[in-house]
């Protein structure tokens, strides 16, 4: 199938011309088929049952066309049938400075103030110091933090080494309920930045109980510039309008797709340049992550925090681009028009075109609208 693994039991969301609102969907013999009920009219909901993939496996409803005609009609028009991000009341989270490699370049940014003309300097004098010496440590280990204590002698110590390394993950809020963009979408760079990249990541989708379901892939992107000034403007670097990418579908768990799949995961990017003909490629690996996807979730829901709806949860990336697409020194950034494409073979691709917040189609399906639509449709 085009753009999706060719195994699995997957569950996603579609935009219906007619009904002009979401459908949940699965895919069944290269078909997409319609299975939106009251008895589970939200993705929210099949993620909440015992066994959501018996209820997906089972589920009446018609095909609405193959998987090849859904995903490629035009995003954004909601005269057409599209894809949708796969997610819909869960809560979007995202962990950050969860590998050592782009670890290494958090503190980068952070050093350099932002500014990529002094990234390579900073690179230079302790990109491969830390690097070398966090390569293989577990983060939270008493090794970790013997190597914390000599930092910290070195001044070399950073917040972004204390999460990367310490014994509390960063887990912060990505993006608004609803509003993550999905397959075919553009996503969103903040007008102000000079400075950015994506960042290719899986994506867990996690019940209320927090038990893990499935997964699917993400495009966190990253405005290395605005992040880099000073954490605390994390939020203005991270959440913006269709900065958050999700999809093409969730591959819920089953007996042939499971978290040890997750943890071994293989992910291939490619940035293909509109305006000059550059292409990156580039990689993550979830073998090489520090902290385990159960920790990550573990850390983000429990008697500290309560999550009604469920939620997903971005793993954070191996990635950080260093190598110059035009000014040298000056390493990776995006121009306006690049297709980013992720892909993993037990996920599927995300495909995606890079485009300004304010020039990308403005998010206005909320909560609300998403009520009142169903309840229109007789679905509550």
């Amino acid at each position: 199938m085009t753009d999706l693994a060719k195994e699995g039991v997957f569950l996603g969301r579609v935009w219906d011309a007619q009904a002009q609102g979401p459908i949940v969907v699965t895919v069944r013999g290269g078909h997409v088929i319609d299975i939106t009920s009251k008895t589970a009219p939200l993705v929210r909901d099949i993620c909440e049952m015992d066994n959501p993939v018996a209820y997906v496996e089972t589920a009446d409803g018609p095909a609405i066309g193959t998987v090849e005609e859904i995903m490629g009609r035009t995003v954004g028009d909601l005269a057409q049938t599209h894809i949708l991000a796969p997610c819909d009341l869960q809560s979007i989270k995202a962990c950050g400075v969860t590998f050592a490699s782009s670890m290494v370049e958090r503190v980068i940014e952070e050093q350099a103030a932002g500014d990529p003309q002094k990234a390579n300097a900073v690179r230079q004098n302790i990109g491969s110091l830390i690097g070398d010496n966090l390569q293989s440590i577990q983060a939270g280990s008493p090794k970790a933090e013997q190597v914390k204590a000599a930092l910290i002698k070195e001044g070399l110590w950073s917040q972004y080494l204390e999460v990367g390394i310490g014994p509390d993950a960063e887990v912060f809020s990505k993006s608004q309920t609803l509003s993550s963009v999905g397959y075919g979408a553009e996503v969103g760079l903040h007008p102000i930045s000079k400075w950015n990249n994506p960042e290719p990541e899986v994506v867990l989708a996690v019940s209320s109980t927090g038990r893990i379901v499935g997964a699917t892939l993400g495009n966190d992107v990253n405005l290395r510039d605005i992040e880099g000034r000073s954490a605390l403007l994390l939020s203005k670097a991270k959440d913006n309008n269709a900065s958050c990418s999700i999809g093409p579908m969730i591959r819920l768990f089953d007996g042939g797709f499971t978290l040890d799949d997750v943890r071994n995961a293989e992910l291939d990017l490619t940035v293909d340049g509109a305006q000059d003909g550059y292409v990156l490629h580039g990689k993550s690996s979830m073998k090489e992550i520090s902290r385990d996807p159960l920790d990550l979730v573990q850390q983000t829901i429990g008697r500290h925090h309560q999550y009604p709806d469920g939620f997903m949860l971005f793993l954070g990336t191996l990635f950080a681009p260093t190598q110059d697409r035009e000014v040298p020194s000056e390493g990776f950034t995006h121009k306006l028009g690049d297709v980013v494409t992720i892909s993993s073979p037990n996920f599927g691709t995300l495909r995606n075109t890079v485009q300004l917040s304010t020039h990308c189609s403005e998010w206005t399906f909320g909560i609300r609208e998403l009520m009142q639509n169903l309840a229109q449709r007789n679905l509550l």
